[in-house]
């Protein structure tokens, strides 16, 4: 790919050069969501990148916005805070009505309003999606109800919108198991108290992460984005750019490590030499960076698919596990090279330690991912 993106990237360096370590690592410790950084984001037009010009954003490919979340990872900063935006809003892009497209795309790219949670994930069926029981039932012409319960749905308390996935039609009444659910835009504005309750998890990274529950929740007719049982369908493409987007800030973190543990090996003494003078520590830091370079051919031939509108889902996929896999090799690499200090707050190692080992899990499990490429790659029986 011959397009690398340097004015952006150069941009998001110097973005990220006013948010140092001590702003993430306050944030980090009081558990706040970095609602500054996001706004300098959102203003200066990165988080819009994939939204087409005519909606205010830059009409951009994937493998800009993929630029974009490698430089802040890169550069120490974290977009978990907001990357949902960038791959949520595609199904309404691609699938929504002209009335939800006016009425929402220019309002996001502009910061008016934030499109971040988005509701799959269920206590009970996890990633397996086509399992889930939250249901939203058809109330005459004007309005769907819906209830059930989420899980893991980041940013919902800092969102005013969610991109849900729900049941429309009962499982035995389809005849495909991917048909029946549907997809809605649910303004949170108007749910929240009514119907819609927010419960914060607090986990071992600040990822912002809730539960939803949704106890007769009614929403208008008008909040169903393409066809009713078609919903399925429509988020696949997006689970697709989230693969990509989330290996993208995977490499970008690979490279924070490795340039850490490199500099940190070349000015550490000890017994009257530099500690990068030992194999011992240079193989690690080396492996680290070849696999992460392989890595990111990977996430470049997906991001090239995507953009091209050709089948991505086995180098989607492949991309996030081996990008995943890098960074918390590099993660584990960086933590043993600086030994005792690695644990200390200020270094901000520990920080990107715990953030980065997230993305072996999520938003798919490494094991998923192989599981995916032995069936639907290699043609082997399916595993149970």
């Amino acid at each position: 790919m011959s397009e690398n993106y340097d004015d952006i990237r150069d941009g998001v360096i110097k973005l990220c050069s006013e948010f140092p370590g001590e702003y993430w690592r306050k944030t980090d410790r009081e558990r706040a969501y970095p609602t500054e950084f996001v706004k300098a984001l959102t203003e200066n037009g990165y988080l819009s990148v994939l939204i087409p010009e005519e909606f205010g954003g830059s009409g951009l490919g994937i493998t800009a916005a993929a630029a974009i979340m490698e430089e802040i990872h890169k550069s120490g900063s974290n977009g978990a805070a907001c990357h949902a935006q960038m791959y949520t809003m595609g199904s309404i892009l691609r699938h929504g009505s002209d009335e939800q497209k006016n009425n929402y795309l220019p309002k996001i790219a502009s910061g008016e309003l934030r499109l971040q949670a988005f509701g799959v994930t269920e206590p009970t069926s996890g990633t397996d999606t086509l399992s889930l029981r939250t249901t939203a039932v058809k109330e005459g012409n004007d309005a769907y109800i819906v209830n059930g319960q989420k899980i893991w749905t980041s940013r919902a308390e800092h969102s005013d919108l969610m991109l849900l996935l729900a049941r429309t039609t009962p499982r035995d009444q389809v005849e495909k198991r991917t048909d029946g659910l549907s997809v809605f835009l649910i303004d949170m504005r108007e749910a929240l108290g009514n119907g819609l309750e927010i419960k914060p998890i607090r986990t071992m990274i600040n990822h912002a992460t809730t539960e939803i529950f949704f106890d007769n929740l009614k929403i208008p007719a008008d909040s169903l984005v393409g066809e009713e049982g078609k919903g399925f369908r429509y988020i696949l493409s997006g689970m697709n750019a989230e693969r990509i987007l989330i290996a993208a800030e995977c490499i970008g973190d690979a490279r924070w490590f490795i340039k850490k543990a490199a500099e940190y090996a070349r000015d550490r003494s000890v017994f009257g030499k530099p500690i990068g003078q030992n194999q011992g520590i240079q193989f690690p830091i080396s492996e680290s960076y070849a696999q992460t370079e392989a890595a990111d051919l990977m996430v470049k031939r997906a991001a090239e698919l995507f953009e091209a509108d050709k089948q991505c889902g086995a180098e989607a996929n492949m991309a996030k596990y081996l990008a995943a896999e890098a960074s918390w090799k590099a993660a584990d690499m960086c933590m043993q090279t600086h030994g005792g200090f690695a644990f200390a707050e200020e270094f901000d190692i520990e920080r990107k330690f715990r953030e980065t080992r997230l993305y072996r899990i999520a938003p798919i499990s490494t094991n998923l991912i192989l599981s995916y490429l032995a069936e639907h790659v290699l043609n082997l029986p399916r595993s149970y």
